[in-house]
């Protein structure tokens, strides 16, 4: 799903809220998340999942085109863990058929 089909989504759920009105809540809720993460806090959906932010050691890899080995720095990169309900709810969904099986 992109952000104009959750926009799409939340406007045919709520058919009196404006477009641009939820545009702008969705980006709200966006930035914020990312602010967050940013400053190293964690975000929390309670039954839906956490957003959470990991360090990455720096580490020597190879460069797949040539085969030379190549440093990486040590990086932050954003991450999400599933709550419980949210996995329930797929994996019933998948046990209906709902979902591709691989």
């Amino acid at each position: 799903m992109t952000k104009s089909e959750l926009v799409a989504a939340l406007t045919a759920a709520e058919p009196d809220l404006r477009i641009a009105d939820v545009e702008a809540v969705v980006l709200i809720i966006f930035e914020t998340i990312a602010s967050a993460l940013s400053r190293g806090d964690r975000v929390e959906f309670r039954g839906f999942g956490v957003f959470s932010t990991k360090v990455q050691r720096a580490r020597v890899a190879r460069d797949h085109r040539n085969g030379r080995h190549v440093r990486v720095e040590q990086k932050i990169v954003p991450t999400f863990k599933s709550g419980r309900d949210l996995q329930q709810r797929i994996n019933r969904s998948n046990q209906r058929g709902g979902l591709p099986s691989g």
